[in-house]
């Protein structure tokens, strides 16, 4: 297990060609008056990892998320992106180099289907501006990989269908689909399966796991079952700051993580 006061090291600016973390946070801080949110929070996480932030609830979690993609600027610290400074660049700026999230409450377009979403996302990405204003029959060149992407989330049947009459876990699902059409360098999970039935949890968990190896996955999450079977490493946050940081079968071993969060019952 790391110590959570570490610092950690950068990535070279040639990301494709070197190894390290591919989001580095130094020392990161944000202050609201008086209340510190985040406490000099230095987080490294590894280009294909499948990490779990997790914590009480009002730890900071939401806050730090929002700090990495741009939603919030630090009070201190910085943010590194495949070893570029990324700590006061706008959020679609950070999105157009493949940092990507989703969010604990569903935000769709309601009334057209998943498909012609996703085509939306796709084509937005390829610098086509007017694909909203154009029938869907004539955006085909994207309709391809739309259809891909919803059979790799297991939403091929549900494509035709207006995304508001589908399963909340289809929409969760449709969440994930829209993230990946960005083409994500780092993909974060703000409790995903937040509202969703243990049998749709299960689905999206499967698809998670089954996501490019090349894709870095950051989870936040409250149900420590899916967390454990997700996560390679896990970070805690407490009260805005580390406590502590390594693999799943350290932290559900750690007496202060189990003081503080997990119970002394959970996982052993």
């Amino acid at each position: 297990m790391t110590s959570a006061g570490a610092a950690p090291s950068t990535r070279p600016p040639d990301a494709s060609a070197a190894t390290g973390p591919v989001l580095v946070t130094r020392t990161l801080n944000k202050r609201f008056g008086g209340i510190a949110a985040t406490q000099d929070v230095s987080l490294a996480l590894e280009r294909g990892a499948r990490h779990a932030l997790i914590g009480p609830n009002g730890a900071g979690k939401t806050t730090l998320v929002n700090l990495l993609t741009g939603m919030l600027d630090p009070t201190s610290g910085s943010i590194l992106l495949e070893g570029h400074d990324i700590t006061h660049l706008a959020a679609h700026q950070r999105a157009k180099r493949g940092l990507v999230r989703t969010f604990q409450i569903s935000q769709l377009f309601e009334t057209i289907t998943p498909l012609h979403t996703l085509v939306l996302v796709i084509a937005q990405r390829e610098g086509s501006g007017l694909a909203m204003f154009s029938p869907l029959a004539h955006q085909s060149r994207f309709a391809e990989e739309a259809v891909a992407l919803l059979e790799q989330l297991h939403l091929r049947d549900a494509m035709e269908r207006r995304t508001n009459v589908l399963p909340y876990g289809k929409r969760r699902l449709l969440e994930i689909a829209i993230a990946l059409a960005s083409r994500p360098r780092v993909l974060l999970l703000d409790e995903p399966m937040a509202g969703v039935p243990s049998t749709d949890s299960r689905e999206i968990l499967d698809t998670l796991a089954a996501l490019p190896p090349d894709v870095t996955v950051m989870l936040i999450e409250h149900d420590m079952d899916l967390v454990f079977r997700f996560a390679r490493r896990i970070s805690v946050l407490v009260n805005g700051a580390l406590l502590a940081e390594g693999a799943p079968d350290e932290i559900a071993r750690d007496p202060q993580v189990k003081a503080v969060y997990l119970g002394e019952s959970a996982h052993g």
